[in-house]
C-alpha cells in the first residue's frame, strides 16, 4: 500500500463524482444505487474486486463512487494516525487497553486515489470536505475527521480506507448488465460493527443468499 501521509488535507479535498453537473443531476436517474452494497459475483475474477463488498456513496449521471468495506490492509488506525502525525489524546499502557476504534484495520477502499484517505462515519458536524450519503452516514476526505478521532471526540462509528472505487458514466450499469454484481440496500451495522471477515456473508444474507448458492450465472438482484 502507498504510505498514508497523503490523507487529504483541507485544501486538497477534491469534488465527489456528482458535484459538477447540476443539469444532469436534475434529471431522474433510472437506477440510483446510492446507499447500496455491491456484492461481487463469482464471475468477477478481477484481482481487486473479486470477493468484495462495496458501499456506494454516490451514484448519478456522472458515474458512481464507493468504498470497499471488507478488504483490510495490514495497517491499524493507531498506526495510520501516528504516520500522519496525529497523536492519540490518551496514552495506553498496552494495545489491549486501547479503545477498539484505534485497533480497527484500515481498509483498501479501491484502486482510485490510493494515496488518499476516505472516511465513512456516522454523521455529526460537517467537516471540511464531507459528502452526506444518508441521514446517518457521511463520507469525509479531509484530515479534520481523523484529528477528531485522534482527540477522542470524533464520530462514534468510523471506517477508514485508503483509496476508493469509481465508475465513469454508464460503466457500473454495464457491469451490472454482465451480472458482475449483486445489489442490495446497505445495512450500517455491517459497515461499522461486524468483523471484516463476516461482511461478505452478511451482505449476501440481506438477499437471503448463502455463499454456496452463488454461481457465475446467478442473476442480479
Amino acid at each position: 500500500m502507498p504510505p498514508p501521509d497523503a490523507v487529504a488535507d483541507d485544501a486538497e479535498a477534491e469534488d465527489f463524482a456528482g458535484d459538477s453537473d447540476t443539469d444532469a443531476a436534475s434529471v431522474k436517474l433510472e437506477l440510483d444505487l446510492t446507499d447500496h452494497f455491491l456484492i461481487a459475483m463469482p464471475s468477477m475474477l478481477d484481482p481487486i474486486f473479486g470477493g468484495t463488498v462495496v458501499y456506494l456513496c454516490e451514484h448519478n449521471h456522472n458515474g458512481a463512487l464507493g468504498v470497499v468495506i471488507n478488504k483490510p490492509t495490514d495497517m491499524t488506525m493507531d498506526v495510520l494516525l501516528d504516520r500522519i502525525n496525529l497523536k492519540l489524546e490518551i496514552i495506553h499502557d498496552s494495545p489491549a487497553a486501547m479503545p477498539e476504534v484505534y485497533r480497527r484495520p484500515v481498509m483498501f477502499g479501491g484502486p482510485v486515489q490510493v494515496e488518499r484517505g476516505f472516511v465513512l462515519h456516522s454523521t455529526m458536524e460537517q467537516f471540511s470536505s464531507t459528502l452526506q450519503v444518508t441521514e446517518g452516514i457521511s463520507l469525509t476526505t479531509s484530515k479534520d475527521v481523523l484529528e477528531a478521532v485522534a482527540h477522542g471526540d470524533g464520530p462514534q462509528q468510523v471506517l477508514v480506507s485508503l483509496g476508493c472505487a469509481g465508475w465513469s458514466a454508464g460503466q457500473l450499469e454495464a457491469e451490472l448488465g454482465r451480472n458482475g454484481w449483486l445489489t442490495v440496500k446497505a445495512d450500517p451495522q455491517i459497515i461499522f460493527n461486524l468483523p471484516v471477515e463476516q461482511r461478505f456473508t452478511a451482505a449476501l444474507a440481506l438477499l437471503g443468499i448463502d455463499p454456496v448458492m452463488l454461481s457465475g450465472d446467478f442473476g442480479r438482484a
